[in-house]
């Protein structure tokens, strides 16, 4: 499954297969829309242009078909904005990617005994979208749809480990840094520390920071188009430091799979 710059490198040739205007002036308006969506969600025709190598009648034709059909919206000072129409198509494409990734949090409880769960990035939040509950009866605080602010989760500090710092404090100055428990990281500099440490283990570690007695670990899902990250949770007094080091290595590996299943199926889809 491509992200928007392996795919969008030869987006001014013309379209393969037998020629047709339509695919490929369709292809031309998903990339549009993934360099937006690179770009901040809001940009320029100059800007589009200089990036894609497209003309600009070109880009203003499509662009009006977009704004036309509301994927695009032109803002006041003339630039053009993802439209809210994409919402729709965006929260159905995470259900499936939940429903898509139940089988392997289903093998993370399997291989540790831990309710297991995937999360998205959406803006400046931590939405879950797959969760598959461990056969013991304590209840973990996540649950499908609950949405949570990054700085007190594990699978927060994973989706944003490789974030540009200045990224990262803009965000945290957005949402704020409130405590959870007294364990919550509350600074902008203690967080991008605990980034550090994510990027040198190979996994973040909530360790009763967004609930007391919850330790929590995971790990990003590798070439995903959008973030996306896997992670276990489970009593603190199961999730050890002996725990850990046997746990990792399964959330890394059921992670890599996750990707090459997705991505197959992304090249394997239906052709036209």
């Amino acid at each position: 499954m491509p992200t928007s710059s392996a795919s969008t490198t030869d987006a001014a040739k013309p379209a393969s297969g037998n020629g047709n205007g339509g695919v490929q002036s369709l292809e031309r308006a998903f990339d549009l829309l993934e360099r937006m969506a690179d770009a901040g969600g809001e940009v320029g025709l100059s800007e589009l242009s200089t990036s894609s190598g497209l003309p600009l009648p070109t880009i203003h034709r499509l662009m009006r078909t977009l704004v036309a059909c509301g994927y695009v919206r032109q803002q006041a000072n003339r630039r053009y904005a993802l439209g809210p129409r994409l919402i729709r198509l965006g929260e159905s494409a995470s259900r499936l990617l939940g429903t898509w990734a139940r089988p392997y949090l289903a093998r993370l409880v399997e291989e540790t005994g831990e309710t297991a769960n995937m999360a998205l990035l959406d803006g400046d939040e931590i939405v879950y979208v797959a969760q598959v509950p461990s056969k013991h009866s304590m209840r973990m605080f996540t649950e499908v749809g609950r949405r949570v602010l990054p700085h007190s989760t594990g699978v927060g500090k994973a989706l944003l480990a490789h974030t540009p710092p200045e990224e990262v404090r803009a965000l945290l100055a957005r949402t704020g840094m409130p405590a959870a428990t007294e364990r919550t990281i509350t600074t902008p500099e203690g967080f991008l520390d605990a980034l550090e440490l994510v990027r040198r283990a190979g996994y973040a570690v909530d360790d009763n920071e967004q609930e007391i007695g919850v330790r929590c670990l995971a790990v990003p899902v590798p070439d995903m188009p959008t973030s996306a990250a896997i992670s276990i949770s489970g009593p603190a007094g199961r999730v050890t430091e002996a725990a850990t080091e046997r746990i990792v290595p399964v959330l890394q590996e059921v992670a890599r799979d996750l990707s090459a299943a997705l991505a197959s199926t992304s090249a394997n889809g239906p052709q036209g």
